[in-house]
């Protein structure tokens, strides 16, 4: 039994996972409302109120597995990147488990953790495949050729697809979250209504910045009380960029790179027009989309356990190097 925690943003989560894939339970508590005030994730936030939740959210992932520490075999984390406040709550909760049980610990890269996603369905994907990793704050094409890791192959140049959504949906005054209220209102919008442009960088790279600030001015140059008429041809429209440049780029690198198979995980793989888009693609189950304790639990095996008491000095990172 492996158990997974998962606090580098703003959800705090417990999986317990089997060495087979088999997920036994996996609780995710979101801060999205705590922060919707703000209108966008605050760091210090974030980590007060992991510490606030690790504890709870670790009891009810065990009743809910209907298991108890003692069965548990090794403790997995994430170790970077995301937030370094909220990285260090999940490090340091993982650090006591596994310490007084003499245990092994597991870092992980939480994007490893969003490929290892794919690992725990029914129907996974054989590897070699092409992943495009799409959330808040990454969007990268990985080329995976076994399932201890992966090459990146292309990322954004500026804004991550996830945020470009986020920061749409704030310009048209739809909320935090943005991604899932921007689907929302976009599914009753025209797409074609406006021709908002689809950035061709050199190579398998992305830029989401010139969608971002033509969206910008759209809403800037609507007459006085049109927005509420235009919001959901706008966020149609803008969808319809943002998806056609994630699902152009994916097929053009699968093609350089004769992968036969596409993978999508991340955040912005439950948004309804990308799923659409890619219908052979290997799809991440939509509980596992968003950050979670599973994913980092499947990932876990498949990364290198740390002894005890070999982990006591662990320390996060914020990026990637």
């Amino acid at each position: 039994m492996i158990l997974g925690i998962e606090t580098s943003c703003d959800e705090t989560s417990v999986a317990l996972v089997t060495a087979d894939g088999r997920i036994r339970a996996n609780v995710v508590a979101s801060q999205a409302e705590l922060h919707a005030r703000y209108g966008g994730v605050v760091p210090e936030v974030a980590s007060r109120r992991h510490l606030e939740l690790v504890g709870p959210v670790l009891a009810e992932a065990l009743e809910e597995a209907e298991t108890e520490l003692p069965e548990v075999e090794t403790v997995a984390v994430t170790r970077g990147p995301g937030l370094i406040g909220a990285l260090l709550v999940g490090i340091s909760a993982a650090k006591a488990l596994a310490w007084s049980r003499r245990l092994p610990l597991v870092p992980v890269d939480h994007l490893h953790g969003h490929v290892a996603s794919l690992y725990l369905a029914p129907d996974a994907p054989e590897v070699p495949f092409l992943c495009l990793l799409a959330s808040g704050g990454h969007t990268m094409l990985l080329d995976v050729r076994d399932r201890s890791g992966h090459r990146v192959v292309g990322t954004t140049l500026d804004d991550a697809a996830g945020e470009a959504f986020d920061k749409g949906a704030r310009l048209l005054g739809l909320g935090y979250p943005g991604g899932a209220a921007l689907d929302r209102a976009a599914a009753t919008g025209d797409p074609a209504a406006y021709a908002f442009p689809v950035a061709r960088v050199p190579g398998h790279d992305f830029s989401f910045s010139g969608v971002k600030t033509a969206l910008l001015y759209a809403v800037r140059d609507l007459p006085a009380g049109e927005l509420e008429r235009r919001r959901a041809d706008l966020a149609a429209s803008y969808q319809r960029a943002i998806v056609t440049a994630l699902v152009e780029r994916t097929e053009a690198a699968a093609e350089e790179l004769g992968a036969e198979q596409i993978a999508v995980v991340g955040g912005v793989a439950a948004n309804s027009e990308l799923r659409a888009a890619l219908p052979e693609a290997a799809l991440a189950p939509l509980p596992l989309c968003t950050d979670n304790a599973a994913m980092i639990a499947s990932a876990a095996r498949y990364t290198r356990a740390i002894p005890f008491p070999e982990y006591l000095a662990l320390d996060a990172y914020a990026t990637a190097a």
